[in-house]
């Protein structure tokens, strides 16, 4: 129980810092939102022949979660850490009574909480605004989230390896992950037979929307969960996260 509390509490100290820098928490979920807005109404009233003939907005309202997802969990997470770590933030945690995988925990269950937020949001934006259904399948939407949460928060502590200082933070975090993004399909559906397919399959990002994506599908086989995608997610999950026990620096590296 005590360490139960004290998980707790440090998931709310990461909450309260997390909201007192309301910029960066409002586009935080303004950015997936907009995306949304921008897609959904471009191509409103467009089918995607591929996939049965839904409508696109019921195509991208799932790329958006797993998007919002990936920013809080990964993004967010790693270019955080990188401040943290410069600013000799990190330096002086070690010098605490707090245990050092706690504090990691407490941030990792904020990056958490805030996927929720963007997952319930993005969801009820599509209900009300471009009458997307709701996912025909919420456990396989739960596993998928899951799986996707430990995936990239695992990938976002491991990029930070990669990460000289946190100047460079923005530009490896975020050059890593949008051309990722654009040819795994989490915006435009993709033909599953091209090379930029192929090569996609061997990363996270597609498996993740797909994962979503079936969770919202209506006509999906079984439960909505893919074994295939999960493995992939919990591959580099498990991949990511051994590198980032090994070689996670908390004193930033001056040359």
């Amino acid at each position: 129980m005590r360490t139960l509390q004290l998980l707790v509490r440090q998931i709310g100290y990461e909450q309260r810092s997390y909201w007192r820098n309301p910029s960066s928490a409002f586009f935080t979920f303004a950015f997936p939102i907009v995306l949304l807005f921008i897609f959904a109404t471009m191509y409103q009233g467009t089918s995607i022949a591929a996939l049965g003939g839904i409508r696109y907005a019921q195509y991208f309202v799932p790329g958006i979660v797993a998007f919002g997802v990936i920013s809080a969990c990964y993004t967010n997470l790693a270019i955080g850490m990188c401040f943290r770590r410069d600013l000799g933030v990190l330096k002086r945690l070690r010098g605490t009574p707090l245990p050092p995988w706690m504090f990691l925990a407490g941030n990792i269950g904020s990056s958490l909480f805030v996927s929720v937020l963007l997952v319930a949001l993005t969801i009820a934006v599509g209900a009300l605004v471009y009458n997307v259904p709701v996912p025909a399948h919420w456990v396989a939407l739960g596993v998928a989230l899951a799986a996707g949460a430990f995936c990239f928060c695992a990938l976002g502590l491991a990029v930070t390896v990669l990460i000289p200082n946190a100047h460079a933070a923005p530009a490896v975090v975020n050059g890593a992950l949008f051309p990722l993004l654009f040819i795994s399909g989490t915006f435009f559906p993709l033909d599953r037979g091209s090379v930029l397919a192929s090569i996609s399959s061997y990363f996270p990002v597609g498996h993740f929307q797909h994962a979503v994506l079936a969770a919202f599908d209506p006509l999906a086989r079984g439960s909505g969960i893919d074994a295939g995608d999960l493995g992939v997610l919990l591959a580099w999950g498990i991949g990511a996260l051994l590198i980032a026990v090994r070689h996670f620096r908390w004193e930033p590296k001056y040359h």
